[in-house]
């Protein structure tokens, strides 16, 4: 048995099954682990849902900001952006399954044997890794919650509180929590997030660090995977590999790879995109 770790897909269906035949996937013994972002933006995105979803116990996904922005979606919080392709999804037949099983999903997966942590984006400096489970856990309870999901998914959006506090309540401890798990890039010096630079690792201001990079991280013995970042390995002078972090998102629906890590290992495999290159 093996597990392999994929990337982002964002709907590139035809790429996900050349990967898994170049893995060799076997159904009946082998687990895959998707690091979120399973749809919007790609060709395909209404037959990768289906197909993560067929895969059941053989499959575990944690939600990224696309997948939520598709449930925000499907929920009139917000309309669809021009480049989103989520239509074949809110129209197909079977949506208010898909969209069940969606919410259903975690924000963090934790795997003591294997010794890796799975989230879509990252963590901040001052969550041990028992402490994000924990966070994961409390807010996929409301994602969950017939009686709570409608305002939780109504208060998701937003850049602010940047700074996390244990006493943080309510939407801003939610939001704050959301933000992390599927938006994180860099960190201001007094530790706030900045969710608006997007560029590869230092090539930014020299007052934001990557999350991984922050020299507090009470994560730094942990092993996390994560996707989100599809430029996050590159540059010399990040040297990504002392940071225990795992980036695995190279950026399939910009035309570059899809990519799978074999946790057993930490062998890499991948496939070219067939998306027009951007």
């Amino acid at each position: 048995m093996s597990t392999y770790a994929i990337g982002d897909l964002q709907g590139c269906y035809a790429e996900l099954q050349d990967l898994l035949n170049k893995i060799n996937f076997d159904e009946t013994n082998d687990q895959l682990w998707f690091v979120g972002d399973i749809v919007n933006r790609g060709p395909e995105s209404l037959a990768c849902l289906r197909f993560v979803k067929s895969l059941e116990s053989n499959a575990k996904m944690v939600l990224g900001n696309h997948d939520l922005h598709l449930l925000a979606i499907a929920n009139d919080v917000i309309k669809p952006h021009r480049k989103d392709t989520v239509d074949e999804i809110l129209n197909a037949d079977d949506s208010k399954k898909l969209f069940k099983w969606l919410r259903k999903q975690p924000l963090l997966v934790n795997d003591d044997d294997l010794n890796f942590t799975m989230v879509h984006a990252g963590l901040p400096p001052q969550w041990t890794l028992e402490q994000a489970i924990e966070l994961a856990q409390e807010t996929e309870e409301l994602l969950q919650s017939k009686q709570r999901f409608n305002e939780f998914i109504h208060n998701m959006y937003g850049d602010q509180p940047g700074r996390w506090s244990d006493d943080l309540k309510g939407d801003d401890r939610y939001r704050f929590i959301i933000n992390c798990f599927t938006r994180i890039r860099y960190i201001e010096k007094d530790e706030e997030l900045n969710l608006k630079e997007k560029g590869p690792p230092y090539s930014q201001d020299k007052s934001l660090t990557p999350w991984y990079a922050m020299p507090e991280r009470k994560t730094t013995k942990n092993k996390i995977i994560f996707g989100h970042w599809s430029t996050a390995h590159l540059g010399k002078e990040n040297n990504i590999q002392q940071y225990n972090v795992f980036p695995i998102d190279r950026g399939c629906l910009w035309g570059r790879e899809l990519m799978a890590m074999r946790l057993e290992d930490e062998k890499l495999f991948s496939v070219p995109s067939q998306q027009p290159k951007i």
